[in-house]
């Protein structure tokens, strides 16, 4: 029998690991080349994982909310038709003890172990751990750096297979958990009475008949944990700026149809603001930084997100790479391939990755500013806001008249540990004289 190992693929060069969505496929099902096995997610996009033969899902070795390593094998395919009988997943390696102490209830942190009419304390957190069940490095890291002890660990209820804990399970632990670390019981003398259950109340509560309780999507919980974070790891700063774009408006409106005609691509504003933002990083580089411990980062590619709106009504960011390195025709073909990819559920996880800088139109929804949250872990975001006609001073050779004017506002949210007012207000001005200065008269 001819079997093929199918492997989690590799989505992008800063890919590591992705999550199992969905089987689309069981145990025993024929399957065609190319046809969808299973979906998979990293960070916000999902991507469908083909057959690479015709044959038979012979085994599948893992489960519907695991995290799994690029490269690992996830599933076994048989190609003459014949089912693999699924082998148990290994077990955790065993630490043996001449003297092995219970393990305590996973479920109930508090509780003590019974052993002949007495009680003993729960075994060491490296014990239980290994006794109880697998972590995944991920999972580890994740709880080291939020300092989540073993013991607190293993009170995660886990909804992987054989009750792992996933990625999943441990951020909406982070979540909910009080600010307040969990006391992890002492030991306690072997004569100790058993704690009471009514020692540890659990609160309920119940919702009225006008409350619709409407569970989180993954990519809402994602957006909500990275927004969290933001705020928690960085000192927002947000720099207001007045932009007359009367020019760059009058531009537009003079040549998109006949750029749609030569090129085949609707310009909007959004290529020009990239422009504008890229020569502005140019001037100040400091902007285009990251935080890494007591260190500055500084990034040599400009490389800028531009948040795009998903069916769900969520936003992902895809990047623009090396946008500085872009004529305009390019940046305009970048940024509709993008916004319809989007909509369309189709960008790679490797192009939403690697972003220096991001922008994100506020202006599309009427808008006309925000303080928008900085993009982790870059340094700054840009919001541009709705134009609007408004009466505007202009000063001339015969004096100042009053005009109307095409204006918006502009915003940049930066992190205070390393950008200042005077480098933030300085950026953002740049990047409003270079959409002031735009040329009417300019060539497409």
């Amino acid at each position: 029998m001819a079997t093929i190992d199918l492997i989690m693929p590799k989505m992008g060069e800063s890919i590591i690991e992705a999550t199992i969505l969905k089987w689309n496929k069981a145990v025993g099902d024929t399957i065609e080349m190319d046809e969808t096995i299973l979906e998979i997610a990293t960070d916000k996009v999902d991507t469908e994982v083909p057959s690479p033969v015709d044959g038979v899902l012979a085994e599948i070795k893992y489960q519907e909310g695991d995290v799994v390593a690029v490269g690992e094998v996830i599933a076994i395919l048989s190609t003459e038709g014949e089912v693999i009988k699924s082998a148990p997943a290994p077990a955790a390696v065993e630490v043996t003890h001449e003297a092995p102490a219970p393990v305590a209830d996973v479920a109930a942190p508090q509780a003590v172990a019974q052993t002949n009419g007495q009680y003993s304390a729960p075994a060491t957190a490296v014990a239980t751990a290994t006794a109880s069940r697998f972590y995944s490095p991920l999972v580890k890291n994740i709880a080291q750096k939020e300092g989540i002890a073993m013991a607190e660990l293993e009170t995660i209820p886990g909804t992987g297979r054989e009750g792992r804990v996933t990625k999943k399970d441990i951020l909406s632990y982070i979540n909910g958990r009080s600010s307040a670390p969990i006391a992890i019981a002492a030991p306690i003398p072997q004569r100790a009475t058993m704690p009471s259950a009514s020692a540890t109340p659990v609160a309920v509560s119940s919702m009225g008949g006008d409350v619709e309780i409407i569970e989180m999507d993954r990519m809402r919980k994602l957006i909500a944990d990275h927004m969290v974070r933001s705020k928690q790891t960085s000192p927002h700063v947000t720099s207001y700026v007045e932009v007359d774009v009367t020019n760059l408006f009058n531009w537009r409106s003079k040549v998109k149809n006949k750029f749609q005609e030569k090129y085949g691509e609707k310009i909007t504003f959004t290529p020009i603001f990239i422009e504008a933002v890229a020569k502005a990083i140019n001037d100040f580089p400091m902007i285009n930084v990251s935080v890494d411990g007591d260190k500055i980062l500084r990034k040599k590619n400009i490389n800028v997100g531009m948040a795009a709106a998903l069916p769900s009504g969520n936003l992902i960011v895809p990047v623009i790479k090396n946008a500085d390195h872009k004529s305009l025709l390019g940046l305009t073909k970048s940024v509709n391939d993008f916004a319809t990819r989007a909509r369309a559920n189709k960008l790679k996880p490797d192009e939403i990755q690697g972003g220096t800088f991001t922008l994100t139109n506020v202006g599309t929804f009427g808008n006309v500013m925000g303080a928008p949250i900085i993009n982790q872990p870059q340094a700054a975001i840009m919001a541009t806001g709705a134009i609007r006609k408004k009466p505007a001073v202009i000063e001339t050779e015969y004096g100042d008249v009053i005009a109307v004017r095409q204006m918006m506002f502009l915003s940049l949210s930066y992190d205070h540990r390393i950008v200042d007012g005077f480098l933030g207000g300085s950026f953002l001005r740049k990047v409003g004289d270079y959409l002031e200065a735009f040329d009417v008269n300019r060539e497409i």
